[in-house]
């Protein structure tokens, strides 16, 4: 992981100049083609779970930017371990195809790697 400084006065705090850490972060995805549909798998792990629901929505929405703006189309689904559950994120209409979906197939099926910031 990268760490990136950028220097700004706008940070809310009168008087004050802020730095932000802006990081770098490289993800292995499995972009597929199921069903004449473009899906971005992304395996994270296990916090993954733990974070909020809006801080989840917020990273899928990031990653998918990312994913787009390196050529690779498709609806991002993040997919991690909770023990030896599998849990992921996905529109509903997707959940009987990552039921079946086994950890080692997500692994098998890596085939890009996107560098985020």
């Amino acid at each position: 992981m990268m760490a990136f400084l950028d220097k700004t006065s706008d940070c809310h705090v009168p008087h004050r100049s802020c730095v932000h850490i802006f990081t770098m972060s490289k993800y292995k995805v499995a972009h597929i083609r199921e069903q004449g549909v473009d899906l971005i798998i992304v395996p994270l792990g296990s916090s993954f779970g733990l974070k909020s629901e809006s801080d989840q929505k917020s990273f899928i929405l990031a990653l998918e930017r990312c994913a787009h703006s390196a050529g690779l189309a498709g609806t991002v689904v993040p997919v991690w371990l909770t023990g030896s559950s599998r849990q992921w994120i996905c529109p509903p209409n997707w959940n009987p195809f990552f039921q079946g979906l086994e950890w080692d197939m997500v692994l098998d099926n890596l085939n890009h790697e996107l560098t985020c910031g």
